[in-house]
């Protein structure tokens, strides 16, 4: 940092510090959906000054970088513009993905022309403490694609998200992570290009190992988890580019990131070093046959009979979950609920911390449709009301609505919280069919209770008959 601090003119230090207080402010913003919007912009108010800055000191090949940075927000504007919602998950392990690699790209540049980063001694050799931002760089930066990837792959449906188990997955996991520590190690003394580029490779590898034997309910503390190495990945680089402001962005990403996996971990009743060692603990058989549900009787319902039901109720509770978002159907579940209240009925939303496929999916599509703020309540905020409430209505939410989480032990999903939805005096459960089972590959026995009316339907169009059923 005294190295950094003495190359940097007073108003470049003074413009970063102001970018870096920006960007704590668009953190804390982004903590409650009221003031998200505020803390957007203060981001982007961030990293605009922090980009300006730094194009400002390094002149050098101006056009070259202007031209890429069309490029890219061009990309960028062409992605955002064509992106839904339901595929903003793996959108975001994408764009995980490529911070990793520009890591390893901007590690392997400086390794291969130290003298063009600064970071040669008189002798000519890469410095002692560049050797380790390097190692540490590259080494997060490849973990942090490859697992992205991985990640992108599941959520996008390319790959299975059943965790892939690998025999003895552990004991080589440890000892490939062992084998990069052991040669970043031996790096700081012998820069060879060997030593470099098998780090590169066993951190591409481990990035993979990692992430496939990690199941489908722990998915949304993946996302998080990678957020953070992608920021420890651009601080570990602003120490090799000697740029103040990626130092203090990475580091707020990272270390924001680590908070929330392991507050999402603490919700969901699972360990973090658990999740991050590649699904230690998972079994290969758990949980059952996979893929599809078992054959069992059930009540099927109709449109007009959930809306009578509702109607008549003094309390209802919406549960929504991926199918929602997968049908797009929050505008239509937000005119349900308007519908409701003007009957005089109570109306709250109950979110499960790992409801979707990336933390605060739930939220933010609620928060799309305009649903009013103080009626989305967290799981331990709601999770008693079921026992008192008349209808708990779930819209394409399965394994945060499962009770095998507290009873079996075998399940992939055991020992997670879960919403108590099946104590409702009466559940409507919105399901496309009864042949599919949810993203962990578990049946739900809530469907097959005495109390609960299943409604097969695509949930947006099943939303917007209840809405003509409830105008009435």
């Amino acid at each position: 940092m005294d190295h950094i601090a003495a190359d940097t003119p007073a108003w470049a230090m003074l413009a970063y510090l102001i970018a870096g207080v920006l960007f704590i402010l668009s953190l804390r913003g982004l903590s409650s959906p009221e003031t998200s919007q505020q803390g957007n912009r203060y981001g982007m108010i961030g990293m605009l000054i922090a980009v300006a800055t730094t194009l400002l000191l390094h002149g050098t090949g101006l056009p070259l970088i202007v031209a890429a940075i069309a490029i890219g927000g061009t990309i960028g504007w062409f992605i955002a513009q064509k992106i839904q919602m339901t595929m903003m998950p793996e959108l975001v392990a994408g764009f995980h993905s490529l911070v990793g690699m520009a890591a390893v790209l901007v590690g392997a540049s400086a390794y291969l022309n130290p003298d063009a980063f600064g970071i040669v001694d008189s002798a000519g050799q890469i410095l002692t403490a560049s050797r380790i931002e390097l190692g540490l760089g590259v080494a997060i930066g490849a973990i942090t694609f490859s697992g992205s990837v991985i990640a992108f792959l599941k959520l996008s449906g390319r790959m299975s998200g059943s965790p892939i188990l690998l025999p003895a997955r552990h004991v080589i996991n440890l000892a490939v992570l062992a084998g990069i520590l052991g040669l970043i190690g031996y790096f700081v003394f012998d820069s060879q290009p060997a030593v470099f580029w098998t780090i590169t490779a066993l951190s591409f590898a481990i990035g993979f190992l990692l992430i496939i034997p990690i199941g489908g309910a722990d998915m949304p503390v993946v996302i998080s988890m990678l957020n953070s190495y992608s920021g420890w990945a651009a601080a570990a680089m602003g120490f090799t580019l000697q740029n103040t402001a990626m130092i203090i962005t990475g580091a707020l990403v990272g270390s924001s990131g680590a908070i929330l996996s392991y507050i999402m971990c603490k919700a969901m009743n699972r360990s973090f070093i658990s999740v991050i060692a590649g699904g230690f603990g998972a079994e290969a058989e758990a949980g059952g046959p996979k893929g599809s549900a078992v054959a069992k009787p059930y009540k099927a319902g109709s449109a007009e009979d959930a809306a009578f039901i509702m109607k008549n109720a003094e309390s209802v509770i919406i549960v929504p979950g991926y199918g929602m978002a997968v049908s797009q159907a929050q505008h239509a579940l937000r005119e349900m609920g308007d519908l409701l209240k003007a009957e005089g009925v109570s109306v709250k939303y109950a979110i499960h911390p790992v409801a979707g496929r990336m933390p605060g999916h739930m939220n933010v599509l609620l928060a799309e449709s305009n649903v009013p703020y103080d009626e989305v309540f967290e799981l331990e905020d709601i999770n008693s009301d079921f026992g008192q409430c008349d209808v708990a209505f779930v819209i394409g939410a399965n394994d945060v609505t499962n009770p095998l989480a507290k009873t079996d032990k075998t399940s992939p999903i055991y020992g997670m919280p879960v919403l108590d939805v099946e104590k409702a005096k009466t559940v409507l459960f919105i399901k496309r069919s009864m042949g599919g089972v949810g993203y962990a590959g578990v049946d739900n026995p809530v469907f097959y209770m005495d109390n609960t009316m299943m409604l097969l339907a695509d949930a947006k169009k099943m939303v917007e008959t209840i809405v003509k059923n409830l105008g009435h």
